[in-house]
């Protein structure tokens, strides 16, 4: 028999994710794509790469500083994952620098241009220099560094230019100093519309009015990265808001873990500025082209181009939202399954909306995990506070890098009156769950949302995830009990129609997946998950392979699984979709299960089935059922998007054959969802899951 825990059965975890960004990237050099589309994709790829380097590059070196030998079924070592990394990520470098380079050629055929400053005429020179004495001079930081002067604390993510300067009267005297260069200053100063020049070729031509008496010998821009995986020690909940903003300081001062510089630096100033800083030599990349890709964001969103970037789609308001009954009766006529962004995240924000304004409601209790800035939903649950209405609100202040957000909020809710819970000590709260209390005729109804996805209105136009909505007793009587798990103590923590992590959904999919495998080749699985690296989740898909259960998954990120090992997964396809929207649903069908369909929070990862709190449901509306399978089997066709999982871990985009119809799962998804708005506009004796189901067919 075949040892499932063979280490070459596994692909690296990190390695895995370098993948993933790759396809990122791969959409950037997409020349089907609008100009400006691709440039999003290197910002996206950029904000991806800052925030692997501060967590996942900072923990391999913490494993290494600590001694642990293996930490992942493939049995890498620390030191080997950071070498295999290190090379990836230098390679990958000339990719984007030669990428990059072509598109910003075709952005000037287009008349956006990206300019130094000696490349710009003069009159736009005088504009640049009023403009830094006006804007930059004011907030830009000059540092001398020498024996009084101490090379300085650099933050994470700090921007800036280290100079060599001689003394104007006696040259053979050298000094180095840095320039600073606060957030507060734009990346790019945009002129004329569509002429951006990067701040640093500015401040370059003003080193002189910064450090009086010197003259500039040359420049570098750099950029540091630190471990910014904060560690604190959870205490009492009175506590815990306070310990939080103290990792959030500290944050910006761990251990730097990334150096970035331009490219035309000597290595003088590069020893100079490592003697300071002891980066490792091989996380010091030197670019050709600007730096922090992220910043491109600041071009993506020129308005005036917005002809440059895919068409815009609105989201839909499909039956039974599509009118104006209260939303309440609704709910108590039928289950509603929708899918964001086609599907419109209005309705859940007028469940919300409009519960803190009904004089029946009671009470709102609800998850927040990532909200967002100007949220509706938490303005909804504070005037709902402030009305006298009981709301309850698990604010998880541990959600990384909104940390600070859900500090305000969870701040603000408090002030309006709110029962705020701050997270479960030891665990991460990241089920999307919401229940409303409501007096009718003289007894309480419940109404709930279950979702796969934040409760972000922003996001939810950019995400792809599922809302599914109920005011079914046996689904509402559970989230009772979850919510009193959060706010209370307990040590079961066991739902009934529900399930919940840690304690349950683990072995709720294990189960599943044991049930196809005992059917063989009667079994079928489809799964669509963010990340797949649970050991145990992998083995039973295996032994399902070997059984004969043909497995389909659709895996946008992270997957540890290998395909194509004869004998072991010969039965199993794994698929990753980037496009238009992110992939962020985790929908799973099980041919054999009563349920066959269910939705969840949670990935296949050990952090999400033992180490947080989430939900996992079972749909067993038969329409919303048949809406799912009916997605997933799209997306399993998608001939345009889809990229295919090889036995050696890399991903080879799917191809369309010749006589192939051109699938693409999102376009296609807006068009059905156009044609069912129009058409239920016409048929509305007919439900939406039966014009869906239609248009499929034709389709």
């Amino acid at each position: 028999m075949l040892n499932l825990k063979n280490p070459d059965l596994y692909n690296n975890r990190e390695i895995s994710w370098l993948q993933f960004n790759t396809r990122v990237l791969k959409q950037a050099q997409d020349e089907s794509l609008p100009l400006l589309e691709r440039l999003k994709f290197f910002a996206i790829y950029g904000t991806n790469l800052d925030e692997f380097y501060m967590i996942r590059i900072a923990g391999l070196k913490k494993l290494f500083a600590a001694g642990i030998i293996v930490s992942g079924a493939d049995k890498l070592t620390p030191m080997q994952q950071l070498r295999e990394i290190r090379k990836y990520l230098h390679q990958e470098q000339q990719v984007i620098e030669h990428c990059m380079s072509g598109i910003f050629k075709k952005l000037e055929l287009e008349g956006i241009y990206v300019k130094s400053y000696d490349e710009v005429n003069q009159h736009q020179k005088n504009t640049l220099n009023r403009y830094f004495s006006e804007n930059i001079y004011p907030v830009i930081i000059p540092i001398a560094i020498d024996a009084t002067h101490p090379f300085p604390h650099l933050n994470n993510l700090s921007f800036g230019l280290i100079v060599k300067l001689s003394d104007t009267d006696d040259e053979s005297i050298e000094r180095f100093g840095l320039i600073r260069v606060p957030r507060v200053v734009s990346r790019f100063i945009e002129l004329d519309n569509a002429t951006y020049v990067p701040v640093e070729s500015l401040v370059a031509q003003h080193v002189e009015d910064l450090f009086p008496g010197y003259t500039l010998i040359k420049y570098a821009s750099f950029r540091v990265t630190r471990n910014a995986d904060m560690e604190i020690e959870e205490e009492e909940a009175d506590d815990f808001m306070e310990i939080l903003e103290e990792g959030l300081k500290s944050r910006r001062k761990g251990e730097m873990v990334r150096l970035e510089i331009g490219s035309d630096t000597d290595e003088e100033i590069i020893n100079f500025f490592n003697r300071h800083t002891n980066v490792y030599k091989d996380d010091i990349y030197k670019f050709h082209t600007f730096l922090n890709l992220s910043s491109l964001w600041q071009i993506v969103g020129n308005k005036n181009f917005a002809h440059l970037l895919a068409a815009p789609f609105k989201p839909q308001s499909l039956p039974p939202f599509d009118n104006s009954e209260n939303i309440f009766t609704t709910l108590e006529k039928q289950d509603v399954l929708m899918y964001h962004p086609y599907e419109s995240f209005d309705p859940v924000v007028r469940l919300i909306q409009t519960a803190s304004k009904d004089k029946d409601v009671v009470s709102i209790k609800m998850t927040l995990y990532r909200s967002g800035t100007n949220s509706p939903i938490v303005q909804a649950l504070m005037a709902a506070a402030e009305s006298g209405k009981q709301v309850t609100v698990m604010v998880e202040l541990k959600a990384r890098f909104d940390e600070e957000n859900n500090l305000i909020w969870a701040k603000a809710l408090e002030k309006a009156g709110a029962h705020v819970i701050y997270g479960i000590r030891g665990f991460k709260v990241h089920a999307k769950a919401s229940l409303v209390t409501r007096r009718k005729n003289g007894k309480l109804k419940q109404y709930a949302h279950l979702g796969t996805g934040n409760y972000n209105q922003a996001t939810a136009k950019i995400y792809t995830d599922i809302s599914y909505l109920t005011s079914k007793d046996e689904i509402t009587n559970d989230l009772t009990k979850f919510f009193h798990f959060l706010t209370g103590f307990s040590k079961k923590g066991k739902l009934d129609e529900l399930y919940m992590s840690p304690a349950q959904i683990k072995p709720k999919v294990l189960s599943l997946i044991h049930n196809e495998t005992r059917k063989g080749s009667d079994g079928q699985i489809i799964a669509k998950v963010n990340s797949l690296v649970d050991e145990d989740v992998i083995r039973a898909l295996y032994k399902a392979s070997q059984a004969g259960v043909k497995i389909d998954l659709i895996v946008r990120g992270i997957c540890c699984l290998k395909t194509g090992i004869e004998g072991v997964s010969d039965n199993i396809r794994v698929i990753s979709i980037l496009g238009k929207y992110l992939e962020h649903p985790r929908v799973f069908y099980f041919k054999n299960d009563a349920a066959q369909v269910y939705i969840s929070s949670a990935d296949w990862m050990p952090r999400n089935l033992v180490r947080r709190i989430e939900l996992l449901t079972a749909i067993k509306d038969e329409e919303s059922q048949n809406k799912i399978i009916q997605i997933l089997k799209l997306q399993c066709s998608d001939n345009v998007l889809a990229y295919e999982l090889q036995s050696d871990g890399s991903y080879i985009k799917v191809k369309q054959i010749e006589e192939d119809k051109s699938v693409n799962n999102h376009k296609l998804l807006e068009e059905f969802v156009n044609k069912i708005s129009k058409a239920s506009k016409k048929e509305t004796q007919r439900s939406v899951a039966q014009i869906t189901s239609r248009l499929f067919l034709e389709s």
